[in-house]
């Protein structure tokens, strides 16, 4: 059923786009790939994928806040009722911190990472909405538009690119994330002595 409708989606050329990428970010799970979609469009039919790209933000921002709300509206009321224990506070804490990293990784490198878990968590644990809207923004920004660009750029070479680089985009992911932790600390250490 789910392989049928990304066939209707696609079909729909950029309003497909849209409503895919709402559907695939909410957490309703779609048939296919949706990053070689989006190259594929860009590739076929170059003139709309820059508009294709900037759906598929609009989409995935709104799915993935769609996402965010549930949890949150559902994870305040458990967070509310029960006392916090040592660990559970912990991590309370390590995600005020360092959580929106690890939303802004999953959500900017073309590869599998766990972005719905967190998105989850940051409902669960009150990550402020703007704060959230604007990271997912960010990243999927830079991987829409940059999917967009690679498609119109290498043409039908582009997946095969990806999937020969998997490797670069993990390490990348991996200091990107050493990089934000470490700008975290210092930040969060400045603030200590300015206090």
């Amino acid at each position: 059923m789910f392989r049928h409708l990304t066939d209707i989606l696609v079909a729909w050329g950029p309003a497909g786009i849209l409503l895919l990428s709402i559907l695939d970010s909410s957490g309703i799970p779609v048939a296919g790939v949706f990053d070689a979609l989006l190259i594929f469009i860009a590739v076929k039919n170059p003139s709309v994928a820059w508009l294709c790209a900037g759906l598929a933000v609009v989409g995935s921002t709104t799915g993935n806040v769609m996402l965010f709300w549930a949890a949150h509206k559902g994870g305040s009321r458990y967070v509310q009722n029960s006392a916090p224990d040592g660990r559970s506070a912990r991590f309370r804490e390590w995600f005020r911190r360092y959580g929106m990293v690890t939303v802004f990784v999953p959500a900017l490198v073309p590869i599998p990472m766990p972005l719905k878990l967190f998105v989850v968590s940051a409902g669960v644990m009150g990550t402020p909405l703007s704060e959230f809207i604007s990271v997912v923004a960010v990243a999927r920004i830079l991987r829409y538009f940059g999917e967009a660009w690679l498609g119109m750029r290498l043409g039908l070479e582009s997946t095969a690119f990806l999937k020969s680089h998997v490797w670069h985009f993990v390490a990348g992911a991996l200091v990107l994330s050493g990089l934000l932790y470490v700008f975290i600390r210092l930040r969060d250490r400045d603030r200590v002595i300015s206090i």
